[in-house]
């Protein structure tokens, strides 16, 4: 398999070109490289490196600062996605376009399905979504939109990098309790992408994965605590506090319950989000957050 990447600068990108399956060749495309939001830009790549297949790990993901950055958000989270759709609708070439949880308002107590209707709170969750329709309108059947939520991983911004510094600088710790969802390692959704490539499922579909089980903030702050207490016992940590929503405004709205229903038509295992949390705590410690 021949496959092009771009987003290859982050922590997605990384953990894809971290677990390259053997016999697969990886063009990694970081924005540098190639800026999705230029059309020009991403036809010259995908006739200078002819992919069979195309993974889409370039977002703006910065939910606050979209909100007085709309512009740049949907340069890369709508128009870059329909640059790429067309490209590969025209090469005959299959999609894999990933795309996030903040389609959807939150307000539902049941673990959503793909075909739940969407309401973005914000800027970011809109500008995704309006990439979702693109990437369908453009590509259609040889797309596979794969919607994830509270990705970390070893390299990059994430919450777990931030939780672990102020965690060392701190005294005492708010952490959000009352916005509900599941931590998802890159790991995991690196694998679960090379799953669905590997062959046809997905064709046309838009599909959910995560890691198992649901937390909310403060549950993910808690056990990151825990794994680093455990890692280094002589160290003090702050001690961390439950806070709702309202004692921590920010410019962006967030969806308070954004678990998903997680169906792959591959075999991928799942496992907890504190068993594929573990690991990436031993590891920033080891690097430094």
């Amino acid at each position: 398999m021949k496959l092009l990447l771009t987003g290859a600068g982050g922590q997605l990108g990384q953990a894809l070109l971290a677990a390259v399956p053997a016999g697969w060749a990886v063009q990694a495309l970081p924005r540098a490289e190639c800026d999705i939001g230029d059309a020009a830009a991403v036809q010259a790549a995908m006739a200078r490196h002819a992919p069979q297949a195309v993974v889409n790990a370039a977002a703006y993901t910065a939910v606050d600062r979209a909100e007085s950055e709309p512009e740049a958000a949907y340069r890369c989270n709508a128009a870059g996605p329909a640059h790429l759709a067309r490209a590969c609708r025209d090469a005959g070439v299959r999609l894999v376009h990933i795309s996030t949880d903040f389609v959807f308002d939150g307000r539902q107590s049941t673990p959503y399905a793909p075909q739940d209707p969407v309401a973005p709170l914000g800027v970011y969750g809109q500008s995704k979504w309006e990439g979702e329709q693109a990437v369908r309108a453009q590509a259609g059947d040889a797309a596979t939109i794969l919607r994830t939520a509270w990705v970390y991983g070893p390299s990059g911004h994430n919450f777990v990098r931030t939780m672990l510094r102020l965690l060392g600088e701190r005294e005492e710790l708010g952490v959000v309790s009352d916005q509900i969802g599941s931590p998802t390692s890159t790991a995991s959704l690196a694998q679960a992408i090379y799953a669905l490539l590997a062959g046809d499922a997905g064709r046309g579909e838009t599909m959910h994965w995560t890691d198992a089980g649901v937390a909310s903030w403060y549950d993910f702050a808690h056990a990151i605590r825990e794994y680093a207490r455990e890692a280094r016992p002589a160290q003090r940590w702050a001690a961390l506090r439950p806070i709702r929503t309202a004692e921590y405004p920010t410019p962006a709205r967030r969806p308070a319950y954004s678990v998903l229903d997680c169906t792959l038509p591959v075999a991928v295992p799942r496992a907890h989000w504190r068993e594929a949390l573990h690991p990436v705590v031993a590891a920033l410690l080891r690097t430094g957050p």
